[in-house]
């Protein structure tokens, strides 16, 4: 079975193992924008961005510009994903609006991007928890075949940020589980433009911090181990260790 904790040097939650099987059957399967191959070569980049030599460059340069070369990479990914993969492990705070523009001519669309960045998202919220317990990694899961959606929402604005997203009154129709209709945050809107990455973030978040219904509970969670204040003091630090805008 996957994501077996029996060995970790800590007690872990059912609920977390199973939210992490969860994300990994979605994973292997096609999504709205990429097939389940090439979802699953966006999470090996995820991993291999970590030790790639033009990222750790251009980490260190003036601009990301500056630095010229080519990330070191496997299959099944164009340069421009590789690239977009690389930059939001390693880079994520110089993206610029006109970069994503570039790359939304150039063939990668907004709702891949999106996609793409919703997928790296939990797979280093996955791949850090068990670095952080000193686990190895999950291998990953075998591909499903099966054809893109190509799903976009009714829905879409672009009053935040550099991709459209659902409004906070357009969560209606197929998209009525994201959040209450009016009431949300940006950082909940920011991958709305594929519904299922949202789903996915939610359903990490949920195990691993809070969900938003836990949010509004300022004393004591039963099923956690620490209180609210120890989770925000935690959640506060490792915000901060990120360069989280938030």
């Amino acid at each position: 079975m996957s994501f077996d904790y029996a060995d970790a040097p800590y007690p872990i939650r059912a609920d977390i193992a199973a939210a992490h099987r969860r994300f990994w059957e979605r994973l292997a399967g096609p999504g709205a924008w990429w097939t389940g191959p090439e979802r699953l070569a966006i999470a090996r980049e995820s991993r291999a961005a970590l030790t790639c030599g033009l990222c750790r460059k251009r980490r260190a340069a003036l601009s990301p510009y500056a630095t010229p070369g080519r990330h070191d990479h496997g299959p099944g990914l164009s340069d421009a994903a590789v690239d977009a993969v690389h930059r939001v492990v390693t880079d994520q705070s110089r993206i610029s609006a006109r970069w994503i523009a570039d790359n939304d001519a150039g063939g990668l669309s907004k709702p891949a991007y999106v996609e793409l960045v919703g997928i790296v998202v939990a797979m280093v919220s996955v791949d850090e928890f068990h670095s952080a317990l000193g686990l190895p990694l999950e291998p990953l899961p075998e591909p499903r075949p099966g054809d893109i959606s190509r799903y976009l929402p009714a829905h879409l604005s672009d009053d935040i940020g550099f991709v459209p997203t659902i409004p906070p009154d357009g969560t209606v129709g197929a998209e009525a589980d994201l959040w209450p209709v009016g009431r949300t945050a940006n950082v909940v809107r920011a991958l709305s433009l594929v519904p299922d990455a949202v789903r996915d973030w939610i359903d990490l978040g949920s195990a691993q911090y809070l969900s938003f219904r836990e949010m509004g509970n300022f004393t004591q969670n039963s099923d956690r181990a620490i209180d609210r204040k120890q989770i925000e003091l935690i959640a506060g630090r490792v915000s901060s260790y990120n360069e989280c805008f938030y």
